[in-house]
């Protein structure tokens, strides 16, 4: 494939902008803001850290947004609480601007991944500062101007994903104190529940549609790409998850007494693993790979133009080769079957000569536009069954163990999961974005058609029918929903100046 034609077409897109303007002087101003209030941004930083805001504690993730609402209405943003029924509140937060022409809305999450603080090198809800990560060494420094850059503010959501909401907050007080308006109406919605599946996002978006709808959705989720230029990404995967359990006998049988003659769950489940997924992540469930949208020109263009990172993530990563002999931008615009873990029996001092009754395996599929998980979920039980399995949905009873040989019980993730997204490239807005970001970045912006995580960003364009870009900030070793989670300074400094760009370059005023 020859993408010199594409690519060249992607650069003239991004060259005739002509509505986008980025304003040099603005962004020094609140450069100089920023380096002038650098330990005010980090008390508000740890001081939000500080706040426990696992989504399955309601009462916890109250005080998060009552603290959020304090800090948005102290920069000249009127704010409230949404709420629907059963889910965790979301914050909204909202700044009108006489005579602006577009409505940005910029979407992040203030809920955050349970923790075991065995496993953090300090305690997660007390922010620490490091001059490195923890594997390599880092040491805690003190909490107080001046900053080094490169150190890292250590605790749960500091890369996932509180830092957008002090980067904005700082982008807004920078233009405040410079004296600048933003060209846009600005729309925040913080979702308290993104970490539990965002259950409630759809009734969230159809009761509060009128508050919702805006010209353009900015999710400021995620790491930035690997190489530490800055990103604008077009659309996530979906995805869904299952359960796979076989069985065996009824109870645990001794190896010696019924080895060769009694089924082995765990060789029954790996082996239907590997009639599903091989060592190079090529998925072998028919039907798998129908529904996948081929890339455009400009998407192709977009990957070739970015720079490889594989050889540098294979050292940094311990590594000899990857799955796949493609490049990994190519490699997380494939649908994928991910086993996330494998239980039955045990292992070096645990185990035991027994032939265990079970075993079980969690599996997860990463979506593409335009796959569903309902297509997928029939395609995997026919599967399962073609390999010679009855399938259920419950625990066997004796009649379907006397009466069928394998057994496979599916049970599929109660969200029902869902698909991927991506905004096409050559939007009227995506271009004016793309173009902002490529001059604040001296023509170093990377631009990526799909992220490898999962976000249900495909609500929004159901339900508002909004287009949605993805402006991530976090460093990609970050550690997001591991220990030691944390954020590097020059990321949050520079995701101040981005927002203010943003906030000052997409839309125009009468």
């Amino acid at each position: 494939m020859n993408f010199r034609k594409p690519l060249m077409l992607l650069v003239a897109l991004l060259a005739t902008q002509t509505v986008a303007a980025l304003d040099q002087g603005v962004i020094d101003q609140v450069r100089s803001w920023r380096q002038a209030h650098e330990q005010q941004i980090m008390d508000e930083f740890s001081g939000l850290l500080a706040l426990p805001n696992v989504a399955r504690n309601r009462e916890d993730i109250l005080v998060n947004a009552d603290h959020i609402i304090d800090l948005f209405e102290k920069a000249g943003l009127t704010a409230e609480l949404l709420e629907v029924e059963g889910g965790n509140p979301a914050v909204y937060a909202e700044r009108r601007v006489k005579g602006a022409d577009t409505t940005l809305l910029v979407y992040i999450h203030y809920d955050g991944q349970p923790v075991n603080p065995d496993d953090w090198a300090s305690d997660p809800w007390q922010p620490v500062m490091r001059d490195a990560l923890v594997e390599a060494g880092g040491n805690v420094v003190p909490m107080t101007a001046p900053f080094d850059p490169e150190w890292r503010i250590f605790g749960r959501s500091a890369g996932d994903d509180k830092a957008p909401i002090i980067a904005m907050k700082s982008a807004l007080a920078a233009l405040d104190a410079a004296g600048v308006s933003p060209t846009v109406n600005l729309k925040l919605f913080l979702d308290g529940e993104e970490e539990a599946g965002s259950p409630g996002l759809r009734a969230m978006l159809e009761k509060h549609r009128d508050k919702l709808e805006a010209d353009l959705w900015l999710f400021c989720d995620g790491p930035m790409h690997q190489s530490r230029q800055p990103q604008l990404v077009y659309g996530v995967r979906g995805g869904i998850g299952f359960n796979l359990t076989v069985y065996g006998a009824k109870r645990p049988l001794h190896s010696g007494h019924y080895g060769n003659w009694a089924p082995n769950p765990i060789m029954l489940l790996t082996g239907l693993i590997q009639s599903m997924r091989d060592n190079n992540g090529n998925v072998y469930v028919d039907g798998f790979y129908d529904q996948v949208r081929p890339l455009t020109e400009a998407e192709k263009a977009a990957v070739a133009a970015s720079p490889r990172v594989d050889d540098q993530l294979l050292n940094e990563l311990g590594i000899s080769r990857p799955e796949t002999e493609d490049r990994i931008e190519l490699a997380i615009l494939r649908p994928g079957m991910n086993l996330r873990g494998i239980q039955s029996g045990g292992v070096r001092e645990h185990s035991r000569n027994a032939i265990q009754p079970e075993a079980t395996a969690s599996i997860g599929l990463r979506l593409v536009p335009d796959q569903t998980p309902e297509y997928l979920q029939q395609a995997v039980e026919k599967h399962i069954h073609g390999q010679g399995f009855e399938v259920i949905h419950g625990e066997p009873t004796d009649e379907d163990r006397k009466s069928h040989l394998p057994l496979a019980r599916l049970d599929w993730a109660s969200s029902g999961g869902y698909p991927g997204y991506r905004t096409p490239m050559d939007h009227p807005l995506a271009l004016k974005t793309s173009a902002i970001l490529n001059e604040l970045n001296d023509g170093k912006l990377i631009q990526t058609p799909t992220m490898g995580g999962s976000l249900p960003i495909y609500v929004i364009d159901e339900v508002l029918d909004t287009p949605v870009l993805i402006l991530p900030i976090a460093n990609h070793d970050n550690n997001q929903h591991g220990a030691n989670e944390n954020l590097r300074l020059q990321n949050l400094w520079d995701a101040i100046e981005t927002y203010a760009a943003v906030l000052t370059g997409l839309g125009t005023r009468d």
